[in-house]
């Protein structure tokens, strides 16, 4: 989503560092294209007025422009302002000391309100709770039939009372999350397509009959601007606790993620970042703000392996690695459980200095069936060819190919991209050192 920013940003940092040394005009002009890329990202207008000031007045108040690399340090002062203005820490869901801990969402209709639902519900039971959905949209058609499906999904229970007053059944679902031992309740509330008194009435006398409830926004990051006025709106009426943004990773420019917490005062605590169900993340401000710089991400980076990755499996392929014995296995393996990572244009942006390096590339650099045909490929080795490569010669080389549906030239790539696989591995188990992305890294 914060691709184009993303550039534009970078390309007026280029220029100033390109200066050489700055003069105070210089540090204006640059922060005048840093307002402009703001405002063609969606960017509330006073936000980016705001946020420009603070950062020209930081600037212009240190020793910047005298000292060594003045351009790193503005840049340095733009990321500390971009993490402030996005919140500063993560604010993760508060769970109550007596459960059920009681989520209720509320946005308008279409926001991704059932689906995040189900998501949370995910999330909720990896870190070892017990959530209990609750249906309460009884005027849209479906509605309670697509919150079952979901829960289905992700192995949640879900309450409903087929129709009726939502508060009611918000209210039933209590004492249902209460008798059943359930630990967290999420409450999937009717949306409008536009806010009204009514739905806002509504939203207000189902919090009412929950004790402490986490009051949470959902919003549409794809609604530029008017998510936005949407968050106010809800705001002032509703005694939040915090918003989760959806649909991340589309094209839109991102401005709603900038502006929101500015302009309701309220932290973003979740966004939805794909259409699986696991594809909920806890919002970090400085993760956020490195990545909209094009800084990388390595810490969700890391995480993202840890989950994807089989611990024992890990354990496993670096033996492998250290004893230099790699094989097409390995490589089919390792290529697995980077897919598992997510899209690879999303993965390589999170190394810091990649984000520059892909720039002007489309998505067609980065086809994710060239992982189905390697796939393929190997898979239509025998066990022998797969752990001895060596052996691959025309003839195999020819049956390989028309079983997986390629050709010899796609056979012979496969083994090339292997062999150099191999051979970095091979460097790095024996203390050497190699390059991935520019970056010289070694393995201990």
């Amino acid at each position: 989503m914060f691709e184009t920013l993303t550039e534009r940003l970078q390309e007026a940092f280029k220029r100033l560092s390109g200066k050489g040394k700055l003069r105070e005009k210089d540090l204006r002009t640059g922060l005048k294209e840093v307002q402009r890329a703001l405002l063609e990202a969606d960017v509330s207008y006073q936000v980016v007025k705001d946020f420009v000031g603070r950062v020209q007045k930081t600037a212009l108040g240190t020793d910047i422009l005298s000292g060594l690399n003045p351009t790193h340090q503005i840049v340095k002062i733009v990321h500390d302002e971009l993490v402030e203005l996005l919140g500063s820490e993560e604010a993760g869901i508060q769970f109550s000391a007596e459960p059920p801990t009681t989520i209720l969402l509320c946005g308008l209709q279409g926001s991704g309100k059932t689906t995040t639902a189900g998501k949370l519900a995910l999330r909720f039971k990896r870190d070892g709770h017990r959530p209990l959905l609750c249906a309460t949209d009884v005027y849209r058609p479906a509605a309670i039939e697509q919150l079952r499906q979901v829960g289905e999904q992700v192995e949640a229970q879900t309450f409903s009372l087929g129709e009726g007053d939502p508060v009611e059944i918000t209210r039933a679902a209590l004492a249902q999350a209460d008798a059943k031992g359930y630990d967290a309740l999420i409450v999937d509330t009717a949306g409008r397509l536009h806010v009204d008194e009514e739905m806002m009435q509504e939203l207000a006398r189902q919090a009412e009959v929950i004790d402490d409830p986490e009051v949470l926004l959902v919003v549409d990051a794809m609604t530029g601007q008017e998510a936005v006025n949407v968050a106010s709106q809800f705001a002032e009426t509703l005694d939040l606790d915090g918003l989760i943004l959806t649909k991340l990773d589309g094209d839109a420019r991102g401005g709603a993620a900038l502006s929101a917490r500015a302009v309701t005062g309220k932290p973003i605590k979740l966004v939805g970042v794909g259409e699986k169900l696991d594809a909920l993340e806890v919002f970090y401000p400085e993760r956020m703000a490195s990545r909209i710089l094009g800084m990388g991400d390595v810490l969700t980076l890391v995480e993202k392996a840890q989950d994807a990755v089989d611990v024992a499996e890990a354990r496993k392929l670096q033996e492998r690695l250290l004893s230099a014995s790699f094989d097409l296995e390995d490589f089919r393996t390792h290529l697995r459980n980077v897919r598992k990572m997510g899209p690879l244009d999303q993965v390589m942006k999170m190394i810091p200095g990649m984000s520059q390096q892909m720039a002007g590339l489309s998505d067609a650099d980065f086809d994710e069936r060239e992982f189905d045909q390697i796939d393929a490929v190997i898979g239509s080795m025998t066990l022998e060819e797969r752990r001895r490569p060596d052996v691959l010669n025309a003839s195999r080389k020819r049956r390989i190919a028309r079983g997986s549906g390629t050709s010899v030239q796609d056979v012979n790539i496969v083994l090339k991209q292997y062999r150099e696989l191999a051979k970095m591995m091979k460097s790095l188990a024996g203390g050497g050192r190699a390059t991935i992305g520019g970056m010289q890294i070694g393995l201990r």
